[in-house]
């Protein structure tokens, strides 16, 4: 409710201050202010409505900050949208204001204050405020990748319990009750009976425990199928992804279009010619790397980049390591800046990339993992990407266990797939500028 109120502040706020501005001989008119509440009120009005279809003040605690920032920005254009409309269709002044500034203006101070919560609540979560307690009843790959991240994100607020007692109903009530545990989550493939199974969701919510299921990573079904409903009978319809409509698909190519235009022009026309001599001054060889990779619905392409290795027999069958020998020191500054990507624009021309999409690996790599994660060929359904959702969080690179690592990546691929948004690829690609500036850790 806190955060609601401050948005609904920030908000009257900027539109009171613009119509100071526009009208300060008449700060002092009392009646021009009641007259103008009511136009407020609308606004606000209109912003709590939005807010049920983009889901802003719906914030769960393993919400990404891309996807917080994606609500944002969908809440921000569908408001300026209608700010418009009635700016059409209404006289009073109050809607007067230069829309330009007003909407920058706007758009600042919201984004500042919800990043500011944001940031605020996860910081004090990492600190162990509001966490949550959690535990999971039997471990399998999928327990363990889940894990990882949850290990690994303390700013989620999750506090993880090992249960190592036997598996009975009044060891596993005692456990709930003495850890004060919120959440339990059970593979859907596990060694437990049916019997019991249904004894511990009895149990669950005698004692106001949620449970979760965690699917198999090797399956496939639980991306296959979505719940839908013909009256009140639920029913399961095969998956349509966004981008299987023509409209979005023209939409998305459309902006690769101009997006690689307008960086081949006005980018790569000047530091291509630098970045070759840069190049060349630290190790023989060509200038660019050609590599088949595997593109939409598995179609083979060549895969352009700048060199970024000594030449050598490996770079189609060994992937890079940390601290890898073959890396050139310009090939070190190419990486953690991700410029050895840009030649991929031209790929993206061609129609055999898009800007933002699942990263190209090796065929070497698609074909052992495909044989391993059954949903690795999700990736394929739409065209690889020059930067993606995974790259922008971190997941790249060879570090730590490489299995979990991938798994990972491939999760996030799949939830690319499911979530595709035009605003999603925007807040992609302005992280990815982000790191060429900062500097990507993990890249090697």
């Amino acid at each position: 409710m806190i955060i609601v109120l401050l948005d609904l502040l920030v908000l009257a706020s900027v539109f009171i201050f613009f119509y100071v501005i526009r009208n300060s001989d008449l700060i002092h008119d009392v009646d021009l202010w009641y007259e103008n509440s009511f136009p407020l009120l609308l606004l606000i009005s209109f912003w709590l409505l939005l807010s049920g279809r983009t889901k802003i003040y719906n914030i769960p605690r393993n919400l990404t900050y891309t996807l917080f920032t994606e609500r944002i920005i969908a809440q921000f254009v569908l408001f300026v949208i209608g700010l418009v409309l009635i700016r059409k269709v209404s006289n009073n002044q109050f809607f007067k204001s230069e829309l330009a500034w007003l909407s920058l203006y706007l758009f600042v101070f919201v984004m500042i204050s919800k990043s500011i919560i944001y940031f605020g609540i996860k910081y004090l979560r990492s600190r162990g405020v509001n966490n949550r307690n959690i535990m999971f009843l039997e471990e399998n790959t999928s327990t363990e990748v889940l894990k990882n991240f949850l290990e690994e994100r303390r700013d989620y607020g999750y506090r993880i319990f090992n249960y190592n007692r036997e598996l009975s109903y009044q060891s596993i009530a005692l456990f709930w009750k003495e850890n004060g545990i919120h959440t339990v989550f059970i593979p859907t493939q596990n060694t437990i009976d049916k019997k019991t199974e249904e004894e511990i969701f009895r149990l669950a919510e005698e004692n106001k425990v949620n449970i979760t299921m965690v699917p198999s990573i090797s399956q496939n079904e639980f991306f296959l199928y979505d719940l839908d409903y013909i009256k009140t009978q639920p029913v399961l319809k095969q998956t349509k992804y966004p981008l299987d409509y023509f409209s979005n698909f023209i939409l998305k190519r459309s902006f690769d279009i101009v997006f690689s235009v307008f960086v081949l022009l006005f980018i790569c026309s000047w530091m291509f010619p630098l970045i070759a001599v840069f190049i060349k001054l630290s190790s023989k060889g060509p200038v660019f790397f050609v590599q088949k990779r595997y593109g939409f619905h598995e179609r083979v392409f060549c895969c352009l980049k700048f060199r970024t290795m000594i030449v050598n027999g490996e770079s189609a069958t060994k992937t890079t390591e940390k601290n890898d020998g073959r890396i050139t020191k310009a090939g070190r500054f190419l990486r953690k800046s991700s410029l050895d990507e840009l030649p991929q624009f031209i790929n993206v021309l061609k129609g055999e990339m898009s800007v933002v999409g699942p990263r190209p690996h090796m065929l070497a790599v698609d074909d052992h993992y495909k044989q391993k994660i059954g949903r690795y060929s999700l990736r394929s359904h739409v065209n690889p990407g020059i930067t993606g959702i995974a790259q922008v969080n971190g997941l790249r690179g060879d570090a730590g266990d490489v299995e979990v690592e991938m798994n990972k990546r491939v999760l996030a691929d799949a939830f690319y797939v499911r979530n595709w948004s035009f605003v999603l690829d925007l807040v992609v690609i302005l992280k990815t500028v982000f790191l060429m500036f900062t500097g990507d850790k993990k890249a090697g």
